[in-house]
């Protein structure tokens, strides 16, 4: 087999030893290496990493320096805990940012995620703030939020971390906050943020401006319209979205940088002939049709399916019991690479069956690191 070329090597080259010189047996980069090699093999703590790596120790030597052979589970926990994960991210956003630039990026759609195996010992669960590109399957970023605050204070300081120029953003009620607005805009990109009763003047604005326009028809309004309709597991789902351009009847608009649209979404699901009706308001910098702006909320959830429920079903995260903050922030992100990297390969088998697939065949493991089989190698 040809020697892999792990681009992982050129990302993660900077980032800084936490340990004292002469107190060292192997090699940062090698135990970075293991550890991803480990986690796309389907590993999901340090032992199992360990054992894949001992078992891997001819293939791993082909491309990793390995002073001292393989690092015992201990030594690659303790080495991740003292890791300052900013510096460890920022390879991390790099190799991201290259396959970003390979394969164009639309949209980013940012939440949160809490680790509830990392609540242990009196100590409170991590949160992780993630930041995920909803057309190409990319874990762009992540920041912890801090003890004692929520998620507004962590968006911003994830913006800061991203390239969004040109992206559309969007994220939940939580980060419906004029800052994070503001921060968007000035970054370069545009917003779409659901508004509820956190901004209560602001929704009670849209709701009566869109009261007034249904009335009249939304006569003498920048207007457009959009539905869907689906079927699928026993239900059906049935979607109008409503968008007034440039409103004149909602004062507090003028308060939120580049505020464009303001939407309505009704959503009508019947199941097993009970018919349930939600209504939902947002506002936009984009000056767009109403598909974009329906397609944009719809995608926005592929957060939640595509990257929290993959890392709870596939790799475990809830049961992961790392409770050190560094160790489960740098592990987390080790994840969020692996599942990233695993969705560019084109083979169409379940994230499940390529971790399984790498674990068995150095081959599709090479693959996967490299970049390999993306429609933009990085």
């Amino acid at each position: 087999m040809t020697q892999p070329h792990l681009a992982i090597k050129n990302y993660f080259r900077k980032v800084r030893d936490p340990r004292r010189v002469g107190r060292k047996r192997h090699l940062l980069l090698d135990i970075i290496v293991i550890t991803l090699c480990g986690t796309i093999a389907g590993c999901n703590d340090w032992q199992q990493i360990e054992t894949f790596a001992r078992a891997r120790h001819d293939w791993l030597k082909k491309f990793l320096r390995l002073p001292h052979g393989i690092p015992s589970h201990d030594t690659l926990e303790r080495v991740f805990d003292r890791l300052d994960p900013q510096p460890f991210q920022a390879g991390f956003r790099a190799w991201m940012q290259a396959l970003h630039e390979a394969l164009g990026l639309c949209q980013i759609a940012i939440d949160g995620k809490s680790l509830r195996g990392s609540g242990v010992g009196g100590l409170p669960m991590l949160h992780l703030v993630s930041a995920w590109a909803t057309a190409n399957g990319l874990s762009l970023g992540q920041v912890a939020v801090e003890a004692k605050s929520n998620e507004i204070t962590a968006i911003p300081r994830l913006l800061e971390l991203l390239e969004v120029r040109g992206a559309l953003v969007t994220i939940d009620a939580m980060g419906c906050q004029k800052a994070i607005a503001t921060k968007i805009v000035e970054r370069g990109g545009d917003y779409v943020l659901s508004v509820k009763d956190n901004q209560p003047r602001l929704l009670a604005e849209m709701q009566a401006a869109f009261e007034s326009a249904l009335d009249d028809d939304f006569a003498g309004r920048q207007h457009d319209h959009y539905q869907t309709e689906s079927r699928g597991h026993g239900r059906r789902e049935k979607r109008w979205y409503d968008i007034i351009v440039d409103p004149t009847d909602v004062p507090a608009a003028a308060e939120w940088t580049g505020l464009r649209v303001i939407g309505i979404c009704v959503s009508e699901v019947t199941r097993a002939d009970v018919t349930t009706t939600e209504i939902r308001y947002f506002i936009g910098s984009r000056k767009a049709k109403a598909k974009v702006y329906g397609q944009a909320l719809r995608n926005h959830w592929g957060i939640e399916n595509n990257l929290h429920w993959q890392l709870d079903v596939t790799f475990q995260e809830d049961k992961n019991r790392v409770s050190k903050r560094h160790g489960a922030e740098n592990l987390a992100l080790m994840r969020r690479l692996t599942l990233s990297l695993l969705k560019q390969h084109p083979d169409k088998r379940s994230l499940a069956c390529k971790r399984l697939l790498a674990a068995l065949d150095p081959q599709f493991l090479a693959e996967v690191l490299s970049g390999d089989g993306c429609s933009g190698k990085i």
